[in-house]
C-alpha cells in the first residue's frame, strides 16, 4: 500500500457538498482507504478568468495499491460524475481533484506529473496538506510540507494547525 495525498477544490454550486461527495466516492472505491481529511479552507481563486467565486479547498490522505495512472483515472471519473465539464484552465469548477504526492515517487509522463508541479507555490494546497501531513516530504526538494508552507506563507506552522506570522 502506498500513502497518497490529494488536493480537493470547488468553487461552483454547493462547494462543501461537492468536496464531501468526492470524499464519499473515494471511500466507496474498494482499493482506496481514506485515512485523513483536512479542514475545508476558503480561498480566493489563483489565476484563471476574473470574476470567479471563492474556492473551498482541502487535502486528503489515502492508502491504496493503485498505480498513479489508475488513481488519476479514478479522480477524473469522480470529477465527471460530480458535474465537472471542460473549461478554461484554472477556471471555475464543481470539483477539482489532484494527486499531490504519491509516496516518495516522482512521476513525469505526458498525462501526469507527481509531485504536483505547482504544489510548492500554492498556500491553498500546502495549508490543508500541512494540517494532515506536516512531515510528508516533497521527493524533488526533500523538504517537508511544513517547511514548504513556511516558505510560501512566512508562517511558522505548528502541529496544532495554528500559524503565527513570522517577522
Amino acid at each position: 500500500m502506498t500513502t497518497v495525498y490529494l488536493g480537493l477544490g470547488s468553487n461552483l454550486g454547493d462547494r462543501r457538498r461537492n468536496l464531501e461527495a468526492a470524499l464519499d466516492a473515494l471511500r466507496a472505491h474498494p482499493q482506496i482507504a481514506v485515512t485523513a481529511v483536512s479542514s475545508f479552507l476558503e480561498t480566493d481563486p489563483v489565476g484563471g478568468p476574473p470574476g470567479q467565486g471563492k474556492f473551498l479547498n482541502a487535502a486528503a490522505g489515502i492508502e491504496t495499491d493503485l498505480a498513479p495512472e489508475a488513481i488519476l483515472e479514478e479522480l477524473k471519473r469522480i470529477e465527471r460524475a460530480l458535474g465537472r465539464k471542460p473549461g478554461p484552465r484554472w477556471g471555475p469548477r464543481e470539483i477539482d481533484l489532484d494527486i499531490l504526492l504519491y509516496g516518495e515517487e516522482i512521476v513525469k509522463t505526458e498525462a501526469l506529473v507527481i509531485p504536483h508541479p505547482r504544489m510548492r507555490e500554492r498556500r491553498f494546497v500546502l495549508e490543508p496538506l500541512a494540517e494532515i501531513a506536516p512531515d510528508a516530504r516533497d521527493p524533488v526538494t526533500g523538504l517537508s510540507v511544513r517547511v514548504l508552507l513556511e516558505k510560501v506563507s512566512g508562517t511558522f506552522f505548528s502541529l496544532g494547525g495554528a500559524g503565527e506570522k513570522s517577522t
